[in-house]
């Protein structure tokens, strides 16, 4: 058997395959994204990108339906977006597996909260099995398909931050591929009328009873004993961290963390003489395992935000304190925009025109912190168009004349259309601006609808976001290149002061994208430099002021000759000297 050494969700692309898996649709969202970056890579498997979430959980049910193993994955958040199709998939089931990748975010590194998605497949009462290692992700997902066809349900594979991205041994083994499940049209079954809906509920509980039940002597779930004295539960990273830090308790580990195994668990209580949860977020096993009158230990001890350690285990639990040797630490970075990077020329003038930014998520939400301060709100994907609306209907046009809206070109297919139709059809004023870059930039330049390339780099037919806006029935949809200051300041202006809806899309591509050519470098003059600062306002890292001549200067290195600070300074002391050909 050979071996590799994979990161996390490298390895759910592996298992993936290996488990047969034909069909994958995924909207890219950090820590999740990987995964269908790496399953594209096999042979024998359908990948794509969808434009959102919602539709990748339906071309995946869609597979299911028809008898073939299918997948969508997603970041936590970007599960909220597919529940609705989650909460009635549970009740469809599965002929075809069908598994859910959803990846959690403990610590905030890219999310705009911390969700608990454990919580959802148990409202959802679909089962959610949680891998700890490289390894163990390979082997659960394929053993997700399994559990799926068996039980006729989806199942979720819950990841997060520090599985996806860590890496570790990985077997790897051949892929089968099961026959394709005959369809049978089944209306009592697959449309989920209410009449229909009803039966299917009382199976989805009966189902969910006998997943408990068998939940305990399945071997995803796995008990070690050793010292009775404690005992603990816990499931995914943490496990690895109490291993480190407690390697002779007796221990709990469960694979599957919904429906939890309640026989499984009153025997492991009952041979311990204190009984500890572990686990990261929200009080998910704890929650349940008290209300079975079993009396354990959890989040008085620890605690529900962030990420957990081996450290934070030792000194909650063996009362050490753990010193950090200063040299290890890292040094605080204050996140900034990229130097070339489009959004800082859009925000440059919008913070000139003393406009407010109703924000959403992306790269340019970066416009929120200083020296920009432009971005006022960050909700969600699509947000910024709706809050928009919401503030021209709460105050009125010429209050909106302060305001505009901010959305990049990925998110705004994502879920800014339907927004933007909203102001459309309830015949709303105001600006919106779409950042169009040229890729889903935040998650590491992945393509979508309107880049003119699929998951797999074919070509294909590129969305037009110009037509797209003007089919909605708007006429001011002006194009206009970020990098073109005064032209693009004369259209924001004149913009914000029509009592009408418009849009202005801001082009120019990310300065990281690999078909990026720099037009050159910027150099400063010093002898033509009155170090006035104009250059460093919009905080392009590539710039700074001399400590010995207060001059501006300009890493060459760092520099993508986008020519910002040139258009900026008014003694014409910056030149942009192009690439030789």
């Amino acid at each position: 058997m050979e071996k590799k050494i994979l990161l996390g969700n490298e390895a759910i692309a592996r298992g993936a395959w290996e488990a047969g898996v034909k069909v994958s649709s995924a909207y890219p969202g950090t820590p999740s994204t990987e995964v269908s970056e790496n399953l594209v890579k096999y042979e024998g498997v359908y990948a794509e990108w969808a434009p959102n979430e919602k539709v990748a959980a339906e071309v995946a049910q869609g597979a299911s339906i028809v008898g073939v193993r299918a997948m969508c994955a997603m970041k936590c958040v970007g599960l909220n977006v597919a529940s609705d199709p989650l909460y009635t998939a549970s009740y469809i089931g599965a002929l075809g597996g069908l598994v859910y990748i959803v990846a959690d975010d403990p610590g905030l590194y890219s999310s705009q909260n911390e969700q608990d998605t454990r919580m959802i497949g148990r409202s959802a009462h679909v089962p959610v099995i949680e891998p700890s290692d490289s390894e163990e992700a390979r082997v659960f997902t394929k053993r997700a398909f399994e559990i799926s066809e068996k039980y006729d349900t989806p199942v979720i594979l819950r990841t997060t931050t520090r599985l996806a991205h860590s890496q570790g041994v990985v077997n790897l083994e051949e892929r089968v591929v099961p026959e394709d499940k005959e369809y049978v049209r089944n209306p009592a079954k697959n449309i989920m009328m209410p009449g229909m809906a009803k039966g299917r509920h009382i199976y989805v509980e009966q189902r969910e009873k006998q997943l408990a039940e068998d939940a305990c002597s399945i071997d995803l779930n796995k008990v070690t004993y050793d010292d009775t004295s404690i005992g603990i539960i816990t499931s995914g990273i943490p496990y690895q961290y109490v291993k480190e830090v407690l390697p002779h308790a007796s221990v709990l580990k469960l694979g599957i963390v919904h429906p939890l195994p309640k026989k499984l668990i009153e025997e492991f209580a009952s041979k311990v003489d204190r009984l500890i949860i572990v686990e990261e977020l929200e009080p998910v096993i704890e929650e349940q395992v008290r209300s079975w009158g079993i009396a354990c230990e959890g989040k008085e001890l620890f605690t529900k935000q962030g990420e957990y350690s081996a450290n934070m285990l030792r000194e909650k639990l063996l009362q050490e304190k753990v010193d950090v040797d200063p040299a290890a630490e890292v040094p605080n970075r204050p996140p900034i925009l990229c130097p070339g990077c489009p959004h800082r020329s859009t925000y440059s003038v919008l913070k000139k025109l003393g406009l407010h930014a109703s924000g959403d998520i992306g790269c340019y939400t970066l416009g929120a912190v200083a020296p920009l301060n432009v971005v006022d709100t960050t909700l969600c994907m699509g947000g910024s168009i709706s809050m928009l609306h919401g503030i021209e209907k709460a105050k009125g046009k010429d209050y909106l004349k302060k305001w505009v809206a901010v959305i990049g070109d990925s998110t705004f297919l994502h879920t800014g259309v339907n927004s933007l139709m909203n102001m459309v059809y309830n015949q709303a004023t105001g600006t919106v601006i779409i950042l169009d870059n040229s890729t889903t930039g935040m998650t590491g330049h992945q393509n979508h609808p309107a880049t003119g390339k699929m998951l797999n780099g074919e070509t294909t037919y590129a969305i037009d976001l110009e037509k797209l806006c003007r089919a909605m029935g708007i006429e001011d949809v002006i194009v206009v290149d970020a990098f073109d200051l005064a032209k693009l300041e004369q259209v924001v202006k004149e913009e914000v002061e029509k009592d009408v809806l418009s849009v202005i899309i801001a082009q120019s591509p990310c300065a990281l994208l690999k078909s990026y050519v720099p037009k050159g470098k910027c150099v400063v003059d010093p002898e033509k430099c009155k170090k006035c600062g104009m250059c460093l306002k919009p905080g392009c890292p590539a710039i700074k002021k001399d400590e010995e001549t207060g001059c501006a200067v300009i890493d060459d290195t760092m520099c993508n000759g986008c020519g910002l600070c040139q258009q900026l300074c008014p003694f014409g002391a910056i030149d942009l000297i192009p690439n030789r050909k």
